[in-house]
């Protein structure tokens, strides 16, 4: 299920996690040659991407909201 990314925060390593509109959190990491996402290492590129809709394996698995 897509949801929009509406926050970010850094979790205890230091990793981005976007907060989405439906209440979960997940990691946004950028780690080539598996994920590729360097948006994530500059506020600028976080911004541009605030809005964007992320596929919530958490919605899909009728978890609970994170906290």
């Amino acid at each position: 299920m897509k949801h929009a990314i509406i926050g970010y925060h850094k979790d205890q390593e230091n990793h981005w996690v976007a907060e989405l509109d439906c209440g979960h959190n997940q990691h946004v990491r950028h780690e080539p040659p598996w994920t590729n996402r360097p948006w994530v290492e500059t506020a600028q590129g976080r911004n541009t991407k605030l809005g964007f809709q992320l596929d919530c394996k958490k919605c899909d698995r009728n978890e609970p909201i994170d906290n």
